[in-house]
């Protein structure tokens, strides 16, 4: 009777068990190739919020710069407008700078350094069915996106921000030589302009990762409300 009553007890646990987790509630759900093709889910990274800063004696030829900009701003605007971002650029007599001068310039450039301002936590994680990176620190914001992988989007506060091309930066741009993945949301009201950029790479020597995230929000005639920008560097070896 005993052996009878305890064969019920057990067929009745195993029945809830399965009714409370079914099959396939503990299989490990695998994070989308975009993200482990750079790093691991659910392991902390220790990584860095960093700006790029070149020697201080570049300032003398930005100094320059500017100067031939405030002779002809009209030009000056719209030939930055057409270079290509984080890279210097291209030589024009316009820019108020020789050759030499110029050269000096890019090799000036060529010696800048990553400047670590405050250490960042980096973790890949799958919460409540859509994966995220969590970070501390001022890195924090990046920790409220969301990637819907069917879609291939992150959804923020501000909207969707879809995948656009990816990055295969140079060496000469102010990261280095790095590639990546990138998603942009961009809106523009009769109130304004708000864009809201993510990228994730690597570095050609497959060194450190990069998480590179930026907010804009302007209003319609110019005034910046909001203009945040976050570079997190975290070492891959």
């Amino acid at each position: 009777m005993m052996k009878k009553y305890i064969s019920r007890v057990n067929t009745f646990l195993a029945i809830s068990f399965v009714m409370l987790f079914p099959t396939g509630a503990f299989a490990q759900v695998t994070a989308p190739k975009i993200f482990t093709n750079i790093l691991n889910p659910n392991k902390l990274y220790e990584g860095q919020r960093v700006v790029v800063t070149p020697p201080e004696e570049i300032e003398k030829y930005i100094k320059l710069v500017k100067e031939g900009a405030k002779n002809d701003p009209e030009w000056y605007e719209e030939y930055s407008k057409n270079a290509k971002p984080g890279v210097p650029l291209p030589f024009h007599k316009n820019l108020n700078l020789t050759t030499a001068q110029y050269q000096e310039y890019l090799e000036l450039w060529g010696k800048r350094e990553f400047k670590i301002l405050e250490k960042i936590g980096v973790l890949l994680e799958l919460r409540r069915g859509k994966w995220c990176f969590r970070l501390s620190g001022t890195g924090a914001m990046i920790s409220l996106l969301r990637y819907d992988e069917k879609e291939d989007v992150f959804r923020s506060t501000n909207g969707v921000m879809k995948r656009i091309d990816d990055i295969d930066a140079g060496e000469e741009t102010i990261l280095g030589e790095w590639k990546g993945a990138e998603w942009r949301f961009e809106e523009e009201t009769p109130l304004g302009k708000t864009k809201e950029n993510l990228a994730l790479g690597k570095a050609a020597d497959g060194k450190f990762g990069f998480l590179v995230y930026r907010l804009q929000d302007i209003t319609a005639n110019n005034t910046v409300l909001e203009d945040v920008s976050r570079v997190i560097r975290f070492p891959l070896k």
